[in-house]
């Protein structure tokens, strides 16, 4: 066991947000996602929620400071203007417990898949909500 480490982050899980680089992204998918076919590297946590992970990995990795868009979701199929409730949860996570507090940036639904294509990650939740799939960018930690 570990101390302040979420106990929902898995040790594969932990390895890959310790191995990632400043800038490297990695994606919080909901169930629905494509993760195994997209990603190289797929961290399951059935049963999970995308917020708690979100709150989970945000306490432990720095969001890209340097970079306009450090969180990006994926925009709702013929209505881009939406904000399903847990874009809007993902926003409140963000804003409370990043350390670069930001405004999520959106992508079009084929363009989110393309940019999962080249994450270092992904973490399939078991997420039944709707467009509960966010990126982050990693980011490093200041002295």
């Amino acid at each position: 066991m570990l101390r302040n480490i979420p106990p929902i982050l898995s040790p594969d899980l932990l390895h890959s947000l310790r191995a990632m680089g400043h800038g490297d992204e990695i994606v919080i998918a909901d169930a629905n996602f494509p993760a195994t076919a997209l990603g190289s590297r797929c961290h399951r946590l059935d049963g999970v929620s995308a917020t708690d992970v979100l709150d989970a990995v945000l306490r432990v990795m720095p969001l890209d400071s340097f970079v306009p868009d450090p969180a990006l979701v994926m925009e709702v199929v013929d209505d881009p203007d939406a904000v399903p409730p847990i874009v809007a949860e993902f926003q409140a996570i963000t804003i409370a417990t990043a350390d670069n507090p930001a405004t999520l940036g959106r992508l079009e639904r084929f363009a989110f898949y393309d940019r999962a294509k080249t994450a270092f990650a992904i973490v399939q939740t078991g997420e039944t909500r709707l467009y509960g799939n966010i990126l982050l960018k990693k980011g490093v930690i200041g002295t």
